[in-house]
């Protein structure tokens, strides 16, 4: 079922979701288990699950040859995705990237998702190559999470790369999702111009918004309205990722370009140890939820990051 059909028959109320990152190389996928495992009684009604790009560096072999080698292999994420469907019977939703795909790879991607039932993907850039200070565009790959969200809606309407248009059936159209950036995106230089970015991803057909995490409603509830005021209608999904180490408090402004409140700063630098750090954050995320729910949030979207103690206790206040 698609997101947006499960957010209109919720009939208004909010639905808990979860996002998990592929075990790494080597790792079953059983320790991915024990961790949704936990939060299944929550009932949601999908799981999202990332993806990363290969990266590769050049080793320098004399002579003028240089040779490439993998540094970074692409996860399993949609045997990962077909693997959940099958045990906990919920939708899941892929993420697909710009950097490092071309369009012929996606293309497969998203015929294999076809196959599979899967009726959800996120539709998204990706961060620069390791070592490099900009994203550059993959050899045949798309530029922008806009090039993407029009490759998905062709494929869904029978609109291949390399063939002719094929007859295709509507329940193959594919539900887009986006990200969103309540702090603006690192690359823009204004709140106005990345809300307008974000229209025209909107207006490609990418059918909802799950945002960036962040720490401060009031930034949220802002963007929602200035999102609103831009035109923008589609559902708009809070992203919520409880602070669990003192390392966080570096580790998150660093990575994913956000600020955190002065009040929670305090607290986790005033913290004895990482285990109150980590009850510090199920309390804020507990209290941000609340406010989320009466602002009339759709979903509830949690970055478990490999963890869900934390969630399953911030979800138990709330669902």
């Amino acid at each position: 079922m698609k997101i947006t059909d499960h957010i209109k028959n919720a009939n208004g109320k909010t639905l808990f979701s979860l996002e998990v990152v592929p075990p790494q190389k080597g790792i079953g996928i059983e320790d991915l288990y024990k961790n949704i495992d936990p939060l299944m009684e929550f009932k949601p009604p999908f799981i999202d699950v990332t993806t990363s790009r290969e990266e590769y560096i050049y080793i320098d072999k004399g002579n003028g040859l240089m040779e490439r080698r993998i540094t970074r292999m692409r996860p399993g994420t949609l045997g990962i995705c077909a693997a959940i469907q099958h045990k906990y019977n919920v939708d899941t939703v892929p993420h697909l990237l710009c950097g490092g795909f071309t369009k012929e790879e996606t293309e497969y991607l998203l015929v294999d998702c076809m196959y599979l039932g899967i009726d959800n993907v996120m539709a998204l850039r990706g961060d620069a190559m390791k070592g490099h200070q900009y994203f550059e565009p993959t050899i045949g790959g798309h530029a922008s999470a806009m090039d993407l969200v029009h490759q998905i809606n062709n494929l869904g309407r029978g609109k291949y790369l390399h063939n002719e248009d094929q007859e295709c059936d509507e329940h193959n159209k594919f539900c887009v999702g986006i990200a969103g950036y309540p702090e603006k995106h690192i690359e823009a230089p204004s709140m106005n111009y990345d809300l307008k970015w974000l229209k025209q991803k909107v207006d490609a057909g990418a059918d909802y918004i799950v945002t960036q995490m962040f720490f401060d409603n009031k930034k949220f509830m802002e963007f929602v309205t200035k999102a609103r005021e831009m035109g923008i209608t589609v559902p708009i999904i809070p992203g919520i990722k409880p602070i669990a180490t003192k390392k966080h408090l570096k580790l998150l402004p660093q990575v994913f370009k956000i600020d955190l409140p002065e009040e929670l700063i305090s607290e986790v630098e005033n913290a004895r140890n990482n285990d109150a750090v980590k009850q510090i954050g199920i309390e804020w995320a507990i209290n941000q939820c609340k406010e989320l729910l009466d602002f009339g949030v759709p979903v509830l979207h949690f970055y478990s990051m490999g963890k869900s103690d934390n969630i399953k206790k911030v979800a138990g206040a709330l669902f």
